[in-house]
């Protein structure tokens, strides 16, 4: 990409699966410090909760897409499409429980991303609850997979 002649590079592009894994972690857990500051009957309270843990669910996927050989190019170009994440991890060795898998698609669905960044009423939220077994289940999993791959190397 330039603009008269200057190059701009997209922050991360050469980053490693390690290292986009390990920002992962990062939000991870400052997911964990953000949801107990929502306070109960006020949804707005939870939605920084909610963008962080997506944003590390969409972390751990990438990395996991980094590590099987997708280039960044084509795994930045998914943007927040969470149906096609899965399904790409799916084929590169991913097994993830049938809930865990519905749910990763319908974040996509219900475009959860862009509700939690933008809509105040957080019309088409998922439950707290079925939001951090997703996190904890891909995070565990998708770690495992990449260090298994990083050590073979």
């Amino acid at each position: 990409m330039s603009v008269e002649g200057q190059r701009f590079f997209y922050p991360g592009a050469v980053a490693t699966p390690s290292q986009v894994l390990s920002l992962a972690e990062e939000y991870r857990q400052a997911a964990h410090a953000l949801l107990p500051t929502g306070r109960r009957g006020q949804p707005l309270s939870r939605a920084p909760y909610r963008l962080v843990a997506i944003h590390s669910l969409e972390l751990h996927l990438n990395a996991l897409l980094l590590a099987t050989g997708h280039p960044m190019a084509k795994v930045r170009g998914l943007q927040h499409d969470f149906a096609t994440r899965t399904e790409l991890t799916k084929a590169a060795g991913l097994r993830l429980r049938t809930r865990t898998t519905l749910h990763l698609r319908g974040l996509s669905e219900t475009r959860e991303y862009l509700i939690t960044r933008y809509d105040p009423g957080l019309s088409a939220a998922s439950q707290l609850n079925r939001l951090a077994a997703t996190l904890e289940e891909v995070a565990e999993k998708v770690a495992i997979i990449v260090k298994r791959i990083e050590v073979s190397r």
